[in-house]
């Protein structure tokens, strides 16, 4: 049986209809997990800057571990149902939120690791590097699925990534305020965008 040899036109309505299923996919048709994680992360942010402030004691932070809990869930939930039709745009998309996930679990291994083997650890690191990570993959992301708003707002997020980095190396100790500057990140890469994606799909 012969493959059938697809000419320009067909070619980018194939490719135009894939990006579509892709963006109603990550839409609201999947729940839009930006927004799972976005509005978890702003909520956190506010508790556990709240705790800190209030105690003084930066044990609290340890409840951003709680971000790995939607990625567990969305696990769970994919395995159990599985899409009809999977395009190239949504394997792609798939595939690069893998890496993004490695890149997590690889930095907290290693933090834990050299904490271990230097006598200490300063988890305050992975804020900025988890802004990082997000805001790259979900620009990729809306680069995929033609999606300008998603693609190009998490890019102001990581200011607050920068600043981090650049004052982690003078303070001994994570400022409260850092918490709130996470969860604005999360709000301008994520919670906006996912709401502008929702808006699309229902049109």
């Amino acid at each position: 049986m012969k493959e059938k040899k697809l000419n320009e036109k067909e070619s980018l309505e194939l490719i135009t209809q894939m990006i579509r299923q892709s963006r109603k996919n990550i839409g609201t048709g999947s729940g839009n997990r930006f927004l799972l994680y976005g509005y978890l992360a702003v909520v956190l942010a506010v508790v556990v800057f709240a705790l800190v402030s209030t105690t003084g004691s930066s044990v609290w932070a340890a409840a951003w571990f709680l971000m790995f809990a939607p990625f567990i869930y969305t696990t769970v939930h994919d395995r159990k149902h599985r899409p009809t039709v999977i395009t190239y745009t949504d394997r792609m998309i798939d595939e690069t939120w893998k890496v993004i996930g490695t890149l997590f679990v690889i930095t907290v291994l290693t933090m834990m690791i050299l904490g271990y083997a230097l006598g200490s650890v300063n988890f305050g690191l992975m804020m900025p590097l988890a802004l990082i990570y997000c805001g790259i993959g979900t620009s990729i992301t809306g680069l995929v699925i033609k999606d300008s708003v998603l693609a190009y707002l998490p890019l102001f997020g990581l200011v607050f990534a920068i600043y981090m980095l650049m004052t982690l190396p003078a303070l001994q100790h994570v400022p409260a305020t850092w918490h709130l500057y996470f969860g604005i990140s999360f709000l301008i890469m994520m919670v906006i965008p996912g709401h502008n994606l929702n808006a699309k799909c229902r049109k």
